[in-house]
């Protein structure tokens, strides 16, 4: 067999049910000279098996069979196996275009590109939306340096990113990824996606955007999303995270600059992990980001996503706000804590206070504010996020961030995790 120029690679753990739909979207690809390597990452459903058989009939198809050790780890077993001139990373629940190594591999050849980006489709509930990026083009070294970077993770905007930070919807060169990848610390479980994508483009001397959607992300609302049972742990992942890209941005970029991205990228990531409100370990609020939302208000929170459920279950705990409405577009069966889901159709102004549009994202807010607003909800009534600078350093510092963005455990929290 010929070296192939593309490697792919999907690490695999517990997506039986889906993994078919993607091993078989991938062999059916119109670019026939790359490998399929699946890296079992100790899944103990049937995951194991269908890989082997898949690998039984097609010679395109590798398998790597390892203890489990969470997705950067099988992500990098799948890299250390790997041969092409370029690598593609392919989530295992996901699938993608007939087409997309064959686009993939021309928007990089033609433009000797180090990194390639295309828009993608979210699939949720039967219903497919067309992402695209929001500006196309080719960018060589001194560009992404000057006008990429300094706004890849914060566009000034909160909290919106100039590059998603997925590394599904983009092809990599495989010299340069293992550049960056075996310095990502494992235990980065949240993010690990924006440790991958922005350091390999600090390292990037050609870029190449295209807004074709090649990409079939689902967005599955049959995970189980956990609240925070140990907020120093996580603050010390998100830590390992910050500290990380300070450090590979650094080298590129003004501390003044870089230290306003990581800090706003930090606050967003508490926030969805959270559930928005912070509260101390004697469940005390230490910060509530909505603004002019009061203790017992009589609110309606908007989007099933991940936030909107992390907000639900952190209120279970406190009763902070009086929920009378979860509400979303994409409604469907979901309970957290005997809140269901329901249409935009079931609200009217006169039952609620304030209306919690759940999203960091600027570009999500603006437009489901729009409408919301066309259903006749009363604009006043729905808030939006704290994003006062000083008052997220304040925060920061008094979580226990370090200037680094670092987060220190001490001994008894390291040996109770």
């Amino acid at each position: 067999m010929t070296t192939p120029l593309v490697s792919v690679i999907v690490p695999i753990y517990r997506i039986e049910n889906y993994l078919p739909k993607c091993i078989d979207s991938l062999l059916n690809q119109s670019f026939l000279n790359f490998e399929l390597i699946l890296v079992d990452d100790g899944s103990p459903d049937n995951c194991p098996d269908i890989c082997d058989a898949y690998a039984k009939k097609d010679s395109r198809v590798k398998v790597i069979h390892k203890e489990n050790g969470g997705l950067l780890s099988a992500r990098k077993a799948g890299l250390k196996n790997a041969k092409g001139k370029y690598v593609s990373y392919v989530d295992g629940d996901d699938w993608v275009d007939r087409y997309y190594l064959d686009v993939l591999f021309k928007l990089a050849e033609a433009n000797a590109a180090d990194l390639v980006v295309t828009g993608h489709f979210r699939e949720f509930d039967g219903k497919i939306e067309t992402i695209k990026p929001k500006y196309t083009g080719i960018f060589d070294e001194t560009e992404i340096q000057s006008s990429i970077l300094p706004k890849v993770i914060y566009n000034g905007r909160f909290c919106e990113h100039e590059i998603s930070t997925y590394v599904w919807n983009k092809l990599f060169r495989r010299d340069l990824l293992l550049e960056v990848l075996f310095d990502v610390p494992n235990e980065i479980i949240m993010g690990e996606d924006a440790a991958i994508t922005y350091a390999y483009l600090a390292l990037s001397k050609k870029l190449t955007i295209s807004k074709i959607p090649l990409y079939y992300y689902r967005q599955r609302h049959d995970s189980i999303v956990k609240s925070i049972e140990n907020p120093t742990m996580e603050y010390y992942r998100l830590g390992l995270l910050m500290n990380f890209l300070k450090l590979n941005l650094g080298k590129v970029l003004d501390e003044k600059n870089l230290n306003r991205q990581l800090l706003y990228y930090l606050y967003s990531q508490i926030l969805v992990r959270s559930g928005g409100m912070i509260y101390d370990s004697s469940e005390k609020v230490l910060f509530n980001p909505f603004l002019n939302v009061e203790q017992n208000a009589k609110v309606v929170v908007y989007s099933s996503g991940s936030f909107g459920q992390h907000l639900l279950s952190t209120n279970a705990k406190t009763n902070f706000f009086q929920i009378v409405r979860w509400i979303d577009v994409d409604h469907h069966e979901l309970n957290v804590n005997g809140n269901f889901v329901k249409p935009l159709s079931s609200i009217d102004n006169e039952e609620f206070d304030s209306l919690i549009i759940a999203t960091i994202n600027p570009t999500s807010y603006e437009s489901i504010k729009a409408e919301l607003a066309l259903m006749g909800i009363d604009e006043k009534k729905i808030i939006e996020i704290n994003t006062d600078e000083k008052q997220i350093k304040r925060l920061l510092v008094h979580l226990g961030f370090q200037d680094d963005f670092s987060y220190l455990l001490n001994k008894t929290e390291e040996q109770s995790n």
